[in-house]
């Protein structure tokens, strides 16, 4: 079962997509995917709307956010609806990841924009501070352009949007075309909420529509969320034009358990942080370490949890386990399963697609004995799969864990909290956790972002912020440049000389303006 069908061209050149709801089979819509010309012209469009959007004050630009919140809390049933028929995603997930997650960043980063946007003043270091000033100001950049994929389609669209937003730029936005409507509620909620017209847009479309727009020189940032080859493909366009661009990519996380762990909850961690959204989650657990003395123990606990998760959306606001978003990555998981088991790993539950065939369901698997060369272990499944290997000691789970071309995230339970921080300042990746699964992204005041092909640069916390505005120094003189211009004379010249030697060579020179 395709989740898109191509359904060819219409009158007006604009490629039709039939989508087809993951969870059922059932259709869902068609959908037009917008043009080159359409993108050019909504890019035009929010580059007209940026300046009076940028004059606004900080606290006026949060006044705006406070009512998207607003209708977003009002809407949510609409947009968990939305979510559910394009990406199959249990209620829970819906709400969780899609609803509250959009609402923590509104609030916070409304909360802390002031502070962060706010112009800074400071002397310039050395002695120079004696004669100048600094006035650190944050400028918007102008129109960022905002790229999401299909699975967190309303979250992923919306956080780097808000963001976006509040630092004064206007937003041109694109979903993936397996979840359109997902982020294109973005748009009517802000428009709903009173946003002028052109600071918030979002795009329909296929490649084609992402590429018009991440190349387009009219775009002055772009934040791209999605996998590495694509990510790759945005970098190359977004250096024609010099525009710059962050990147949060793929990930194959490792969990370490140590034989110290408390299992139960290491067990319904992995699980938890497995299989939730599907496995469709870029800091999901992918691989699973465990230390000798335990790892029994740790697979039969596991399993057991594993096997009892209830997938369908039969069971209602119950359901564990939701469908696969995509057919496409149905195929990815069911390879990556296979050529694991062709190559003697023993599947202790799953390990096959279940279901009518009406839907796309694969059940949380979990395998053992799994060979570390096979697709499963190398590659990003971004599925509801399991794979535990056995390891002597920790060392081992360090120079395996490290042993990837990714590095986002992953996680070191024990019990001894010294021993697992330890263990996690070794682990090359943009971020570690101790004792909980991977919800840095949930984290605002955080960076977030990956080593590797994980990525570049980061979304959230301060920085990431900031990384939607240029950072523009004014130095303030006291004496207009006078006490180092014209003319050049001996005196200059030796004055200078004993200035260093008084800076750098002088106990109280050391003292007073440091080593």
């Amino acid at each position: 079962m395709a989740i898109i069908q191509p359904k060819g061209t219409n009158e007006e050149g604009r490629q039709v997509l039939s989508l087809t709801n993951p969870a059922n089979g059932e259709f869902l819509y068609d959908i037009e995917c917008q043009t080159a010309e359409d993108v050019n012209a909504v890019i035009e469009k929010a580059h007209l709307a940026q300046p009076a959007w940028a004059a606004l004050s900080v606290t006026q630009r949060v006044e705006y956010m406070m009512r998207l919140r607003e209708q977003i809390l009002d809407q949510q049933d609409r947009i968990i609806d939305v979510v559910i028929k394009e990406t199959g995603k249990p209620m829970q997930d819906a709400l969780t990841f899609e609803i509250y997650a959009v609402c923590a960043f509104i609030s916070y980063w409304c909360k802390q924009a002031s502070k962060t946007l706010k112009e800074e003043t400071f002397r310039a270091s050395g002695i120079m501070g004696l004669m100048k000033k600094v006035h650190m100001q944050y400028c918007p950049l102008g129109v960022v352009g905002v790229i999401a994929p299909w699975n967190g389609p309303f979250v992923l669209t919306a956080n780097p949007t808000i963001q976006a937003l509040l630092a004064g730029n206007t937003v041109v936005a694109k979903g993936s075309e397996i979840t359109p409507i997902c982020s294109k509620i973005l748009e009517d909620l802000c428009r709903d909420a009173g946003f002028p017209e052109g600071v918030c847009q979002v795009l329909i479309g296929d490649g084609s529509t992402g590429a018009a727009l991440t190349s387009s020189p009219m775009i002055d940032k772009v934040a791209f969320t999605g996998s590495v080859a694509t990510g790759k493909k945005v970098a190359e366009s977004c250096l024609q034009n010099l525009t710059p661009y962050s990147l949060e990519l793929g990930g194959k996380d490792a969990m370490i358990i140590c034989a110290d762990a408390d299992l139960d909850k290491a067990a319904h961690g992995a699980v938890w942080g497995g299989c939730v959204n599907t496995g469709h989650f870029c800091c999901g657990i992918e691989r699973i370490y465990v230390e000798a003395p335990v790892y029994d123990a740790f697979v039969e606990k596991v399993t057991k949890i594993a096997a009892a998760l209830r997938q369908g959306q039969q069971f209602g606001v119950d359901e564990d386990l939701g469908a696969v978003f995509w057919d496409r990555q149905m195929s990815i998981i069911e390879d990556h399963v296979n050529d694991a088991i062709a190559r003697g790993a023993k599947p202790m539950t799953g390990g096959k697609r279940v279901g009518d065939g009406k839907g796309l369901y694969f059940p949380a698997t979990v395998l053992v004995d799994v060979d570390e060369s096979s697709d499963l272990m190398q590659k990003e499944t971004f599925g509801p799969v399991l794979p535990i290997i056995k390891v002597v000691n920790e060392e081992e789970a360090i120079a395996k864990a490290n042993d990837s071309n990714y590095g986002l995230h992953g996680s070191v339970w024990t019990q001894d909290k010294l021993k697992g921080l330890r263990i996690a300042r070794r682990i090359q990746t943009g971020s570690m956790a101790v004792n909980d699964i991977g919800m840095m992204y949930g984290v605002p005041n955080a960076p977030f972002g990956g080593v590797k092909e994980s990525g570049m640069g980061s979304i959230n916390g301060q920085n990431g912020l900031r990384g939607y505005t240029h950072p523009k120094p004014i130095i303030v003189g006291r004496y207009a440049g006078m006490d180092s211009g014209y003319p050049h004379d001996q005196k200059k010249y030796d004055q200078m000389k004993k200035l260093m030697n008084f800076m750098w060579k002088s106990t109280i020179g050391r003292l007073l303006l440091g080593p």
